[in-house]
């Protein structure tokens, strides 16, 4: 009796493989949207943290925003403690408020945290974030889509 090899033949392979090249196609687009889609969601959730700790801040301090007075920028007045007048203070001191924020954080599409603090609207795209300090807004400053939120 012979002994009858089995193997695959080339075009079976071929099929195969046009067969994985065309799953692959389907799914990894579906991949690069729901990293997109999940760097809108940070964004989204590190712009309504921001905004809720700018908004204690303003109440803790008679109204004034952060890094509007003389005594601190806000990157400052953010991650730092403060009393009601916003002269720095210590943690623990009589009537010291803060540390509102640890740090600011990394704009998800950037991956920068740098914050570009003005009264003037900047130019798009010049810092990850944007503090306009006559109006209290803080937004997203990377890409036009992205200042609308």
């Amino acid at each position: 009796m012979k002994s009858k090899k089995s193997a695959f033949t080339l075009v079976e392979i071929l099929i195969v493989m046009v067969i994985l090249g065309i799953l692959s196609a389907i799914v990894i687009p579906q991949f690069s949207q729901a990293s997109q889609e999940a760097k809108l969601s940070d964004l989204i959730n590190n712009l309504q943290m921001i905004r809720t700790q700018i908004e204690l801040y303003k109440i803790q301090h008679k109204d004034e925003l952060p890094g509007t007075g003389p005594h601190m920028d806000f990157v400052t007045a953010m991650t730092s403690f403060s009393q009601p007048d916003g002269m720095p203070s210590v943690a623990g001191a009589p009537n010291a408020f803060g540390r509102y924020l640890q740090k600011v954080p990394n704009n998800p599409f950037t991956m920068t945290n740098t914050v570009e603090v003005s009264a003037m609207e900047p130019e798009i795209g010049t810092s990850a974030w944007f503090f306009n300090t006559e109006t209290g807004e803080f937004r997203a400053n990377d890409s036009a889509a992205h200042a609308a939120y």
